[in-house]
């Protein structure tokens, strides 16, 4: 498993780790902001004011999300865009959907179901974006 890390594409993960931050910028600030203060009980509230963490620490952990893929792509020996989409998917709903559904269910997130429906697209799509990419590029 460890050899798999030898085999990185370096240029996919640094690509697929950008397309990641691009859709979350774009899924989270321009299609479904106002949905999230809502599930999140914030409705109506100012917005928190940005800190380092909130930029830098998404970019970090969809790097460390798209790393761990390409080292299971590369142990897997993943080359064809089917095996990409089934992987993107095993990944997307296996992993990063549940693990949101597990965050949420806690008394500090009001609406868990409906914060994992609000998040669970973004993930899905770029598991399967970031494993499409690292088997391409």
């Amino acid at each position: 498993m460890f050899a798999a890390f030898a085999q990185i594409n370096w240029l996919a993960v640094v690509i697929a780790t950008v397309a990641s931050a691009v859709l979350g910028g774009l899924y989270f600030g321009a299609v479904v902001g106002k949905q999230y203060l809502r599930v999140l009980g914030r409705e109506g509230q100012e917005a928190p004011k940005p800190t380092p963490v909130a930029a830098v620490g998404p970019l970090l952990c969809g790097f460390l999300v798209v790393l761990a893929s390409a080292v299971l792509v590369a142990a897997l020996g993943l080359s064809t865009v089917g095996d990409a989409v089934a992987f993107g998917l095993v990944v997307g709903i296996g992993y990063l959907l549940a693990m949101t559904l597990q965050t949420a269910i806690n008394p500090n997130f009001p609406h868990p179901l409906r914060y994992t429906a609000l998040n669970a697209p973004y993930f899905l799509v770029t598991s399967l974006v970031t494993s499409v990419l690292l088997v391409l590029v």
